[in-house]
């Protein structure tokens, strides 16, 4: 039984759509979560900030005793996941190989979307794992840089929120896709609307739920599963606004939640 922590890292409150998942599926684990809101987007960040950033914070975690990370970032996944893997001495788990594989099988007419922020795009981190998985598959890619925005400041139920998501969605849904991956681990928490502007016939792939698969697995295979009973420690850090991100995260996980602040300088100097 290892009851250390398992870690999770994003650019902001997306990342709970994993951690929400990771707490339904594996009930027993306590969780560290830190969302560097101070510094998103990462998506309009070049590559060697998000390997800066990424290091950051994984050493931050590191200390904290994790025994696992999960990048719950689709842009930090793309840049930095293999340079994580070669200098830490835990698992690291991204999620853009599960969510490519859940499309894959998911998807009937091989036409699959992605949206997600421009880094993911420019880096076409989909599209090469999705074509080393299925090389009959046509792809379209989508940035959509005004979802997390919105996702951070709440706005994902109104009438003007579902223009704009509309709106924005418009390219893909013209592209008559069977099957779309919302490689953007924010975009779940507004699924009703982006569910709406391409159409029920569309089949939304979630790649924080399908990594919660591997988390399991890799858990399973390196003896690390925490078999205590005892309720989870559940630790959320943010480089941002500690008021905004629990507004969001307690309404998202349902949960009643303690924020602590994290500066950047503790960061660089993790």
């Amino acid at each position: 039984m290892d009851r250390r922590a398992i870690g999770f890292m994003d650019s902001g409150v997306g990342g709970l759509t994993v951690v929400k998942e990771a707490l339904h599926q594996l009930p027993n684990e306590n969780v560290i979560f830190l969302g560097d809101e101070a510094r998103l987007p990462y998506g309009e960040k070049s590559p060697k900030e998000i390997k800066k950033f990424a290091l950051q914070i994984s050493r931050f975690l590191v200390n904290k005793g994790i025994k696992t990370l999960v990048i719950a970032c689709n842009t930090a996944t793309a840049h930095a996941l293999k340079l994580l893997q070669h200098n830490l001495d835990i698992p690291v788990i991204g999620v853009i190989y599960p969510g490519s594989l859940t499309a894959v099988r998911s998807s009937k007419g091989r036409r699959i979307g992605i949206i997600a922020t421009n880094g993911t795009i420019k880096s076409k981190a989909y599209e090469k794992t999705i074509k080393s998985i299925s090389d009959d598959t046509t792809l379209f890619g989508l940035g959509c840089p005004r979802f997390i925005p919105m996702v951070e400041a709440g706005k994902d139920k109104s009438e003007e929120d579902q223009k704009i998501v509309n709106h924005d969605l418009l390219p893909i849904k013209k592209d008559n896709v069977d099957t779309l991956i919302m490689g953007c681990t924010h975009y779940p928490i507004m699924r009703n609307l982006i569910q709406n502007a391409v159409g029920f016939n569309v089949h939304l792939v979630d790649p924080g739920v399908a990594v919660i698969d591997d988390l399991k697995k890799v858990l399973k295979d390196n003896d690390l599963i925490n078999s205590s009973l005892n309720k989870s420690k559940l630790e959320f850090y943010t480089t941002g606004s500690v008021h905004e991100f629990k507004h969001v995260a307690e309404e998202w996980l349902n949960l009643s939640i303690e924020v602590k602040h994290i500066s950047i300088s503790t960061l660089e100097e993790a």
